[in-house]
C-alpha cells in the first residue's frame, strides 16, 4: 500500500514539472487557426507559401508564394480570425521570368509591398496586382549569390522596421561565418548575430518585428522524412549585444512532427497587432499536405 502511495507522489510531482517545464517553454497562446484550401484563380493555383505580411490600415493580408505569385486576402483578426475571403492572385513576371519568392513585408510607413527572393538573388517592390516597381541594392556581401552555401540557400527573410529599414536574413549563414552563427542585416551596414538552435539543418525562415523593436525569429530544422521537422519560434534582442553584436536570445516555443504537431513546414510570419501574429506552412505545391494557417498571442513582452 505504501509503495502505491509513493509512487503515486512521485507520478504527481513528475506530471507537475513536466506541466511547469511545457508552459515555460511555449510562451505562445494559439487563438485560432485554419486550412486554407482554394480554387485556381486567374488559372494560378493556390499553395506553395512562403511568407506572409499584414496591412492593418486596409486589413489586407498578403501572401506569396515560392512559384512567383502574390496572393490577395481581406482579413481581420480579433480573438478569433473573423474575416479571411481570398481576394486576387497575381503572377511576379520581369521580362517573362519568374523568382523563387521567399520572403515578404509591409512597410506601413509608406505602403509598400516588399519582397526577397532566391536563386537570382534580390529585393524588389511589388504592387498588389504583382507589377514589379523597384530594385533595392543589397548590402555587399549578399550581392552575389556564390557568397551562399547554395543558390537554395539565400535570402529567405525579409521584415521593415521603423528604425532600421530593411532587414534581411539568409536561411544559413553566408560561407565565410560557421554554420550556427545566423545574422540579421539591414541595408545601412548594421548587423546583429545570434546562434542557431543545437538541430541539424537548423535554418531561419521569417523574421518579424515586435512592438518592442526586437525580432522574432521563426527558425526549422529537417533532415529527412524519418527525422522530426522542428519549427522554433525565438526572440532577439537587437538592443542587447556584445562587442562582436551576438545579441541576447529567447527561446519562446517549439513544434515538433513527432511529436503531435504534424507535418507543417512553416515559413512565414507577420505580426497582425499588439502582440499577435500570424505563421503560415508551406505545402509546396502538393495538394495532399496542408496549407495551415496560426493565430497566436505571444505571451511575452
Amino acid at each position: 500500500m505504501k509503495k502505491n502511495i509513493l509512487t503515486l507522489i512521485i507520478i504527481v510531482i513528475v506530471s507537475i514539472i513536466i506541466f511547469i517545464k511545457t508552459n515555460r517553454e511555449h510562451k505562445i497562446t494559439i487563438l485560432d487557426e485554419s486550412f486554407l484550401s482554394y480554387s485556381d484563380k486567374n488559372g494560378i493555383k493556390f499553395g506553395g507559401i512562403s511568407d506572409i505580411a499584414y496591412d492593418k490600415e486596409k486589413h489586407k493580408l498578403y501572401l506569396i508564394g515560392d512559384r512567383s505569385v502574390l496572393f490577395t486576402f481581406e482579413a481581420n483578426f480579433d480573438k478569433k480570425i473573423e474575416k479571411l475571403n481570398y481576394l486576387s492572385a497575381h503572377k511576379i513576371l520581369h521580362n517573362g521570368d519568374s523568382y523563387d519568392c521567399e520572403g515578404l513585408t509591409f512597410n506601413s510607413k509608406n505602403n509598400k509591398i516588399l519582397v526577397a527572393h532566391e536563386w537570382e538573388v534580390g529585393v524588389f517592390e511589388v504592387s498588389p496586382k504583382g507589377q514589379i516597381k523597384e530594385n533595392y541594392i543589397l548590402p555587399k556581401k549578399l550581392q552575389k549569390t556564390e557568397n551562399y552555401r547554395s543558390r537554395n540557400k539565400t535570402l529567405e527573410s525579409i521584415a521593415y522596421h521603423e528604425k532600421y529599414g530593411l532587414l534581411v536574413a539568409s536561411e544559413y549563414p553566408i560561407k565565410k561565418d560557421k554554420i550556427e552563427k545566423q545574422t540579421i542585416y539591414s541595408f545601412s551596414g548594421e548587423e546583429w548575430h545570434f546562434k542557431a538552435e543545437n538541430y541539424p539543418n537548423c535554418g531561419v525562415t521569417s523574421i518579424e518585428v515586435m512592438d518592442d523593436g526586437n525580432l522574432l525569429v521563426l527558425e526549422r530544422s529537417y533532415y529527412g522524412l524519418m527525422k522530426p521537422m522542428r519549427i522554433i519560434l525565438k526572440k532577439i534582442y537587437l538592443d542587447s549585444c556584445d562587442k562582436e553584436h551576438y545579441c541576447k536570445s529567447e527561446y519562446i516555443a517549439s513544434f515538433n512532427s513527432f511529436k503531435g504537431d504534424g507535418f507543417n513546414n512553416f515559413e512565414g510570419l507577420t505580426r497582425v497587432s499588439k502582440n499577435s501574429y500570424l505563421m503560415i506552412s508551406d505545402n509546396n505545391g502538393y495538394k495532399l499536405l496542408p496549407t495551415k494557417l496560426i493565430y497566436f498571442h505571444l505571451d511575452i513582452y
